[in-house]
């Protein structure tokens, strides 16, 4: 099934697609602008400056890795609604908390908090996997990971506008104030959805099934791999821009240019790769993504030897259709293999670990600016999807759970 025709058969699906849009959107408008507020409104300077704008941004990401499985656990018991509900909630307090402080001691301390009790995506991935049936994960988790990466766009750009005449105040009440209009949003669109078995009469957990049975199997090889392929997407994050403007020698417009391309084609993609794996085994899904993860070299490669402007754009839109297949193809999978009344727990466990590999990416690109000339850093990139790949040859397949369910809606 495509994405658009998931969206079309399921309403409270479309509800689910436009509240994560716009929810990522408001909790990126901020994303660019924290160390420019920290130097702006702060005597921070130096080594100061740059340990509180890692706080910033680092913490939220570490306090998440680490608390998002215990929400997805509690969402598996009371339903995955009010983890979405608590999740904005969370968010709405800690933005508007934010907007009232310019102290950078608070900000990072709120940020921390933010990262620890949010944990709205996984919560989302759960709920949207408690409607669909198991061939129709693909499409789902495409269709979320294409709202996400449009607000990533989306949110950017808005604050951009919006700090540049009122402030990262203003743009922080602004994003508590969409994170708030999703709440009415959640109650009225997102049924409360409890997944029964068959033949039980309530969401307990059946006796015969383990909490803990999903991870002896396949479970942590595929979280093993969605570490290494975020990795590797972060890795060149620490160095684009100073890649971009000495190496490549332009300007700040390009380098906005190639990272919008790469989004471009992460959105276009990822509808296209929903389609197409939902019709492969997970054997053949296996060999697809070795294949992804050499063409993910191979445009690593062509992006390093800098041939024209135009090549390297081209790597950056060809990179994103990459990117489209790659992250949910591992979500699906976990969710395709995990029985139902662990969607949460698992999900979870997913998004830490794809929070784990972007802290090692982005860790790991800044040190190998130290260690390698700058213009060699893509071959870096190029050996981790290698790497990756030779991984995925050997990762184990989990079994998929089969759909004898039934869904109630109170």
């Amino acid at each position: 099934m495509s994405m658009f025709s998931l969206l079309q058969r399921y309403p409270a699906l479309r509800w689910l697609w436009l509240i994560q849009l716009i929810s990522m959107a408001a909790m990126e408008m901020s994303g660019p602008f924290w160390t420019l507020h920290l130097q702006q409104h702060s005597q921070l300077r130096g080594t100061a400056l740059s340990l509180f704008s890692a706080l910033v941004y680092a913490g939220p990401v570490v306090t998440a890795m680490l608390c998002t499985p215990l929400w997805g656990k509690l969402g598996d018991k009371t339903g995955h609604r009010w983890m979405l509900i608590r999740a904005l909630a969370a968010l709405v307090l800690t933005q508007a908390w934010l907007a009232a402080c310019t102290d950078p001691f608070w900000i990072a301390a709120i940020r921390l908090l933010q990262g620890a009790i949010a944990g709205f995506i996984a919560a989302s991935q759960a709920y949207g996997s408690g409607i669909t049936t198991r061939t129709e994960r693909q499409a789902l988790m495409a269709a979320l990971q294409v709202a996400t990466a449009a607000g990533s766009v989306l949110g950017p750009l808005a604050g951009g506008f919006l700090y540049q005449s009122q402030g990262l105040s203003a743009v922080n009440w602004l994003a508590a104030g969409l994170c708030a209009a999703c709440i009415p949003a959640v109650l009225v669109g997102l049924p409360d959805v409890r997944s029964h078995r068959a033949g039980t009469g309530n969401t307990a957990i059946p006796s015969t099934a383990s909490p803990l049975q999903w991870r002896h199997g396949a479970l942590p090889g595929l979280l093993a791999g969605i570490v290494l392929v975020q990795s590797a997407k972060t890795l060149p994050q620490s160095y684009f821009a100073l890649y971009v403007s000495e190496v490549l020698h332009q300007d700040t417009r390009f380098t906005g240019l190639a990272y919008g391309l790469t989004a471009a084609g992460l959105c276009l993609a990822a509808p296209f790769w929903a389609d197409a794996f939902a019709r492969w085994s997970d054997q053949q899904i296996r060999l697809r993504l070795v294949w992804l993860c050499l063409a993910a070299a191979l445009l690593m490669l062509l992006q390093s030897l800098w041939l024209t402007p135009a090549v390297f754009l081209l790597c950056r839109l060809l990179w994103g259709v990459v990117l489209g297949a790659l992250l949910p193809v591992f979500y699906s999978l976990i969710s395709a293999g995990t029985a139902q009344h662990l969607q949460g727990q698992a999900l979870a466990f997913g998004n830490s670990a794809a929070k784990a590999g972007a802290l090692t990416g982005t860790a790991a690109g800044a040190l190998m600016m130290l260690l390698i000339p700058l213009h060699a850093l893509f071959y870096a990139v190029a050996a981790a999807y290698l790497l990756t790949a030779a991984c995925l040859l050997y990762l184990p397949v989990m079994q998929p759970e089969n759909d004898q369910q039934h869904l109630h809606f109170s």
